[in-house]
């Protein structure tokens, strides 16, 4: 069976983005980099909130083919095979209106699915094909999902800041259980890999 993966990166204390909305103020470092490239290699299918869709759709594409520049980690290899991966996977996005514009990049390759569908189309996907369900970014989506019981894993990077003010990253009671602490060489983020308890 598919997993429903959650990846995103906090704060030390727990919040999402910062005042203002802001996640620049979050340690988006090589190892965040590094991460993001291992969990996108290991998705069959991508699931989105539109904020998150709109966002990356208008920053990912023409990462892909840019040539690599050491002085700008945004055009590094990871980012860069990333960007390739990512282009070509399919795309989910949750909304009620949405409607994917014919000149974003990534409109062959993506689907609108209405909230009140999302749970039903998750426990289905669950169940064929191979590699995980990837949710990244949209916190009002997946906490929804968290609801529904139909997140198999959260896999929160957290970054050394306290934010003291900003969205959680929970909406949510819930029980998880710890899969893996891992530290990354020259970085100062830590990833916590969680089991959601049934």
């Amino acid at each position: 069976m598919r997993q429903v993966i959650v990846s995103n990166i906090i704060s030390v204390d727990g919040y999402y983005e910062g005042p203002g909305r802001s996640v620049m103020v979050l340690n988006m470092d090589e190892a965040f980099d590094a991460y993001n490239l291992e969990r996108i290699r290991a998705a069959s299918v991508v699931v989105l909130g539109r904020a998150s869709f709109e966002g990356f759709s208008s920053y990912w594409p023409g990462i892909a083919e840019a040539p690599e520049d050491p002085g700008n980690r945004a055009l590094s290899r990871d980012n860069r095979e990333l960007s390739r991966i990512y282009n070509g996977l399919p795309k989910t996005v949750v909304s009620d209106s949405y409607a994917v514009p014919s000149d974003n990049p990534w409109h062959s390759v993506t689907t609108v699915i209405r909230r009140a569908d999302i749970a039903r189309w998750i426990a289905t996907e669950k169940e064929r094909g191979d590699g995980d369900i990837l949710i990244f970014g949209s916190r009002t989506t997946w906490n929804g999902l968290l609801t529904d019981g139909l997140v198999d894993e959260l896999h929160l990077m957290i970054s050394p800041a306290a934010l003291g003010d900003g969205t959680p990253v929970l909406d949510v009671p819930v029980e998880l259980t710890l899969v893996e602490a891992r530290r990354f060489g020259g970085s100062d983020n830590v990833l916590l890999r969680y089991g959601v308890r049934r």
